[in-house]
């Protein structure tokens, strides 16, 4: 079986607004995440709905969303900017929650956009 395609543009999510004991460490990775993904060449888009994070600094990501973080909301912005891939882990539990969510609205296989994590 063939190994899948490098992804050209990835999606982060974001862990939005601050929870006891969630947000400093998912910020700090997803900044590290992003960097790394740079490095390599790869497009990034974060989306976040907390604007006092590291992550939504321009210098960290290529594009950066502050929305909502709701299938509505991503959609939109997966419509706009055509991710090859969604890497929702560094969300935390609300980026994995909206990672599901997504799948079983059906909007990842609607827009071509792979799992990543």
């Amino acid at each position: 079986m063939a190994e899948p395609a490098r992804p050209r543009k990835v999606l982060i999510l974001g862990s939005g607004p601050i929870v006891i004991g969630q947000a400093a460490e998912f910020d700090y990775a997803g900044t590290q995440a992003c960097k790394a993904l740079r490095e390599e060449g790869i497009e990034t888009v974060l989306v976040n709905s907390n604007p006092a994070t590291i992550m939504t600094d321009e210098e960290v990501a290529d594009r950066v969303y502050l929305e909502p973080l709701t299938v509505e909301a991503v959609e939109r912005i997966i419509e706009r900017e055509r991710p090859d891939a969604l890497l929702p882990t560094l969300g935390g539990q609300t980026g994995l929650n909206l990672a599901t969510d997504l799948a079983n609205a059906g909007v990842l296989d609607r827009h071509g956009v792979r799992l990543l994590g």
